[in-house]
């Protein structure tokens, strides 16, 4: 059997994936930013109609996944497995959001990763010859993400200036084995690197060196010029983690900043909308996937994408036990061709 496998950490599809169709649904802060016309939901009321923060993520996934159902034209008994996760303590975000849906389902933890992460497994369960239409998705929640993580909104704590702002929204994506594209041709598996930060209020300096170390494996292993795409994107290191990605590669006469950008500069107005460093959060590089790229990728705009979810994967006990924050960063090559040309 000839692998897909390639170099150390990555796979490249002899059959891509196509991407049906995508959803995402975001709440009035992210509406009022400058991707406002991208989103298919924008709610104005950050509860989502739900009495709780929690139960309000969920119901922003069910209506990701289901607006995204219904653009492909897909019903539950046509999905052969959702694979989906959150921030949330167990990952009760996506568990609730699917039960009672009756569809096969796998629950990750990739922390903001985790929607490279979905991508990633779908596409290798179709690749593989496993099933025929997969969804992958996540969300994140301010103000469930400010309670388990940092303190109650109503503390009214206060944010340095390298602090993000949790996204609130979700993002969902329908993946078939067959299709017209775009397509998922190749993705790359990160490590798990820990460069000894434990400022919970920087997690741009936390992540950007998984980043980094994923993205130069991509490169390596699939003999890639950062060049070969027309956008790289990662998710979420705001201003600051991007900025250390750019100094990394320049260190290693690389310029990538000609077409790099990050989900947490994308989604805010960092000047008019007071975010400090960026957005964050699972749902951010997912609404900002969902909600924009792949219809740059659908129309034309951009030929190659090339989407690198980043994660920070501590806990709020590791944090308060001293630990420092160990991070992740998953990349998904996603172009208008089969080929990737």
């Amino acid at each position: 059997m000839e692998l897909q496998h390639k170099g150390r950490q990555s796979v490249e599809f002899f059959q891509p994936p196509s991407i049906l169709s995508y959803a995402a649904v975001v709440g009035k802060k992210e509406g009022e930013g400058p991707l406002r016309s991208c989103f298919d939901q924008i709610s104005e009321d950050s509860r989502f109609g739900q009495d709780t923060w929690e139960k309000a993520e969920s119901e922003l996934q069910k209506r990701a996944l289901r607006c995204a159902m219904d653009k492909g034209g897909v019903e539950t008994e046509d999905i052969d497995c959702i694979f989906s996760g959150d921030l949330l303590n167990q990952c009760v975000g996506s568990s609730f959001a699917l039960r009672g849906l009756g569809v096969p389902s796998i629950g990750l933890y990739g922390a903001c990763s985790t929607m490279a992460e979905s991508l990633l497994l779908a596409s290798m369960m179709l690749a593989g010859g496993f099933g025929f239409a997969a969804a992958a998705m996540t969300s994140s929640h301010f103000a469930t993400a400010e309670r388990q993580f940092r303190t109650p909104m109503e503390y009214g704590g206060q944010r340095t200036p390298t602090a993000q702002w949790t996204v609130t929204g979700s993002g969902a994506v329908i993946l078939t084995a067959e299709g017209t594209g775009p397509y998922v041709t190749a993705a790359t598996i990160g490590k798990v690197v820990d460069m000894g930060i434990k400022d919970v209020n920087n997690m741009g300096a936390a992540m950007a060196p998984a980043a980094y170390d994923t993205l130069k494996a991509h490169f390596d292993d699939l003999g890639r010029p950062p060049e070969y795409y027309d956008l790289i994107v990662t998710g979420d290191l705001g201003s600051v983690g991007r900025k250390i990605v750019v100094d990394f590669f320049q260190k290693d006469g690389v310029d990538i900043s000609r077409v790099y950008n990050d989900c947490g500069l994308m989604i805010f107005d960092l000047k008019g909308q007071d975010v400090h460093a960026g957005g964050s959060g699972c749902g951010c590089s997912a609404a900002v996937l969902a909600g924009k790229l792949l219809d740059d990728v659908r129309t034309g705009k951009i030929n190659r994408l090339l989407f690198a979810g980043t994660g920070s994967l501590q806990s709020p006990l590791s944090f308060q036990q001293g630990e420092s924050i160990p991070a992740i960063c998953h990349a998904v090559s996603i172009c208008r061709e089969r080929g990737g040309n």
